[in-house]
């Protein structure tokens, strides 16, 4: 891996743990050469994730709409700061850029752009390694989720394995390293069995 997306909240969130473990992982990635692509934000995990990798001499990349930039929401700090026309533009940059994905705690956003590299993933658009840094078990409902989906059989075992869930950084790191190329999914015409 030479480059890792990164999401994560606008906020911090109401635990300290969840900025503890995004400056932990800012710092290995900083600390193995790992590039961090990031939404580009100064605010919250976000912030804290962007200035504790280049503190630690570490590459960032923001990707930001226009939009949001004229908000003055942007970092102007960071090694490079990619400006794209829209929200789907962002996500569209931030999934090429990136060698893995990574989601630290974050809102409905963090969420959504979670959820769809993850489809991505599923769908064969890309065989790159997905996971969650699971800190204190804020994703453990997502993880009960899937398991339900298994179970009713909206989702394969082998499609919900895909997706890492771990409480420490450098298990995390380690995990999305080794891991297979996640598998192709069935068209949706084949029946399960």
């Amino acid at each position: 891996m030479r480059s890792v997306t990164v999401y994560c909240g606008s906020n911090p969130g109401a635990d300290p743990a969840f900025a503890d473990k995004t400056r932990e992982l800012a710092r290995l990635l900083a600390g193995s050469d790992i590039r961090i692509v990031y939404g580009g934000a100064r605010a919250g995990l976000m912030g804290v994730l962007a200035d504790t990798a280049m503190d630690a001499g570490g590459e960032v990349v923001g990707v930001m709409p226009q939009a949001l930039i004229d908000r003055e929401i942007a970092h102007r700090g960071l090694s490079d700061l990619r400006v794209v026309g829209s929200m789907h533009e962002r996500k569209a940059l931030m999934a090429e850029l990136g060698d893995a994905f990574i989601a630290l705690p974050g809102g409905i956003g963090t969420l959504e752009e979670l959820i769809e590299v993850y489809t991505w993933s599923q769908l064969g658009m890309h065989r790159k390694p997905v996971g969650v840094l699971n800190v204190n078990g804020y994703y453990d409902a997502l993880g009960a989720f899937l398991d339900v989906a298994v179970e009713q059989r909206f989702l394969r075992a082998q499609h919900r394995e895909v997706l890492s869930f771990d409480a420490e950084p450098e298990t995390l790191l380690s995990h999305l390293a080794r891991a297979e190329p996640p598998p192709l999914a069935k068209w949706l015409t084949e029946a399960e069995t």
